[in-house]
């Protein structure tokens, strides 16, 4: 009882929207998401695999949250709004870590044995990012939405960008400093590209025709 409440109090404390525990315990889908890990977790250790994975499988039909029940989180994890997000079977989550809407911690198909990621403790990850294979979130790291990591990642940085790259790291900006919203479009960025070369191309042949006139 005593952990519910302290789930109850951190989502809370990191959402302003939270105006009650009533409304949270009753409302909120990443707390239901929560509380049905905790048991199907509980099962899967016991080696009730079978109904471990129906409890989960219901906990995503009702909350659009899917967590294996061999995930292992620590405490204090904030899931907020939730919808679509999915973490894998050897995912680890450290205390304090905080996953927005449409986050996977998934594998890529390439790896036995440990194959999803493991995130240190106080990591933020973005709305749509998506972190890939056996490898570490360090703690305090912040991955901005939707993103794409697919290698380790050091404590106390921010990475953004398909694939995600490091950008800040403590204080010390590492290239240019984005925050969630404003990361690379890389469909944007080859427009732009495509365009700045048919422009030079343009005033190639426009060169071009003018000494011809003459």
């Amino acid at each position: 009882m005593g952990d519910l409440r302290n789930t109850i109090k951190i989502i809370k404390e990191r959402d302003p929207a939270a105006t009650s525990s009533i409304q949270v315990a009753l409302l909120y889908s990443g707390f239901h998401a929560i509380l049905a890990y905790k048991l199907s977790h509980w099962l899967y250790k016991h080696k009730c695999f079978f109904l471990a994975r129906l409890v989960s499988q219901l906990a995503r039909f009702f909350t659009g949250i899917e967590i294996h029940p061999g995930a292992t989180i620590g405490k204090g994890l904030f899931i907020d709004h939730g919808s679509g997000v999915v973490i894998g079977e050897t995912a680890v989550i450290g205390d304090n870590c905080t996953i927005y809407q449409g986050v996977t911690l998934g594998g890529t198909g390439k790896h036995t044995g440990k194959r999803h990621p493991t995130l240190g403790n106080n990591v933020m990850v973005g709305a749509g990012a998506k972190v890939l294979g056996p490898f570490k979130v360090g703690d305090n790291s912040k991955i901005a939405a939707g993103a794409v990591v697919l290698d380790e990642i050091p404590e106390n940085c921010t990475a953004v960008g398909i694939p995600a790259r490091v950008v800040k790291q403590g204080d010390k900006k590492v290239g240019t400093d984005l925050d969630q919203v404003h990361i690379p479009d890389p469909v944007s960025q080859q427009f732009c590209r495509l365009q700045a070369r048919i422009d030079a191309l343009e005033k190639k042949l426009s060169e071009f025709e003018e000494k011809s006139d003459k």
